[in-house]
């Protein structure tokens, strides 16, 4: 297992709002999540830390194994975890309507489970093809979906960055889950908006098809997003099932 993560601060922002962590649990299950918290000047900081910290320190206690059992559990704890969230909220003046988006990827034996709160995308990469499998949680991605407007007009939607499902907002917590089993040289991509909104989706194939560690990778990535204007945080986190090496570099 090669998992290796990313985030930077970008070009305009005064301060960092993403998160990102890997855990694994007692059976072996990799747990890895991206956060891109919103809300306040501190805030989205609090929300993502609380929400990849909490929810990762709780899983490394279990020892589930089970798609079923793990599926189960992940959506009690964002439950759980929307509202402590809410609740920080309502008590600190300067954490009032904070959030945050949340993706997260579990993997084991040759089986994942991709989860997705809001616009931060899961991609697989396999076969030199990057498909999304996350669907965004947002206004335009709505729009085209009724066929409103085109993808091409999406991109630059006065309204696109209004969100229609995030962690910590509302009562009701809606996590998709997408699960399936990975291949040799399958390479799973999790990412934040400040990656997506920045880079299309042609232009990091084309660093995906690099034959260089995906170190490497997720820092082409980012230098790309940030000579693109930068105008978000970044972070890329990446995790290949089938690596011979088993580590974690943040």
């Amino acid at each position: 297992m090669d998992v290796t993560y990313l985030t930077d601060i970008g070009k305009k922002r005064a301060n960092n709002q993403d998160y990102v962590a890997a855990f694994q649990n007692k059976a072996g299950v990799l747990f890895a999540i991206v956060a891109d918290g919103m809300g306040g000047h501190l805030g989205g900081d609090v929300a993502s830390e609380m929400a990849v910290s909490q929810i990762g320190h709780d899983f490394k206690l279990t020892d589930l194994h089970d798609s079923q059992q793990l599926s189960d559990w992940l959506q009690n704890e964002l439950t759980d975890e929307n509202d402590r969230i809410i609740n920080a909220s309502s008590r600190f003046a300067d954490l009032n309507g904070m959030g945050t988006t949340f993706v997260a990827i579990m993997i084991w034996q040759q089986h994942y489970l991709m989860t997705n709160i809001g616009d931060s995308r899961g991609y697989l990469w396999r076969d030199q093809q990057l498909t999304q499998i996350t669907e965004d949680h947002s206004l335009v991605n709505e729009l085209v979906k009724y066929g409103k407007i085109s993808p091409e007009e999406a991109k630059h939607h006065p309204q696109k960055n209004v969100i229609t499902r995030t962690l910590g907002v509302s009562k009701d917590v809606q996590p998709d889950f997408r699960e399936g089993e990975w291949q040799a040289n399958d390479l799973f991509l999790l990412c934040s908006d400040g990656l997506t909104n920045m880079v299309p989706d042609e232009l990091i194939t084309d660093i995906l098809k690099a034959e260089v560690p995906n170190k490497e990778r997720a820092q082409r990535l980012v230098v790309q997003a940030n000579a693109n204007g930068g105008l978000d945080n970044i972070t890329v986190l990446m995790v290949q099932p089938g690596a011979n090496q088993v580590e974690v570099q943040p």
